[in-house]
């Protein structure tokens, strides 16, 4: 995990869970044995819940000078609909994900503008407050912090 992360996001096994696994129903579930017969997605409030997470969120990194230059030029409308597909996708909802690959996707920045794990971290750090605005549990924003962690050496190119 990275050293920004929030306590209530911090991660055992960050890579030991893969987007893929962690969201869909009658897979092994993190705390046990037993199989979930929810999706993450469901479990956080389904497609409405992720779409106001996704607005607020983005509210919250374009009012953070510490990320918001990675955005300058950006469709937002675009990037919104982009995260909510793909969190639809990681968090275990129907239908796929057919944009670019995160590599791919953040390859520039990572060059360009040097996106880095405490910007990883300011990224995750909004999206947990969003949730937890939104009334999420812990329980479930260990769940997501684990697919992001999943994820970070992919965002940072590594």
């Amino acid at each position: 995990a990275g050293a920004g992360l929030p306590a209530a996001l911090a991660s055992k096994h960050p890579r030991r869970y893969r987007p893929r696994q962690l969201g869909r129903p009658g897979t092994p579930c993190a705390y046990g044995d037993y199989t979930m017969t929810t999706t993450l997605l469901e479990r956080l409030g389904g497609s409405p819940a992720l779409e106001l997470a996704v607005d607020r969120f983005y509210h919250k990194v374009l009012a953070d000078e510490r990320i918001r230059h990675f955005f300058a030029g950006t469709d937002m409308s675009r990037q919104r609909a982009h995260l909510k597909a793909f969190l639809t996708h990681a968090f275990g909802g129907s239908g796929s994900y057919d944009g670019k690959g995160l590599r791919q996707a953040h390859q520039g920045l990572v060059a360009r503008l040097g996106l880095s794990d405490s910007h990883f971290d300011a990224v995750v750090e909004h999206l947990a407050g969003t949730l937890t605005e939104l009334g999420v549990t812990d329980e479930r924003l260990d769940e997501v912090a684990r697919i992001a962690e999943s994820i970070r050496n992919d965002v940072l190119c590594r």
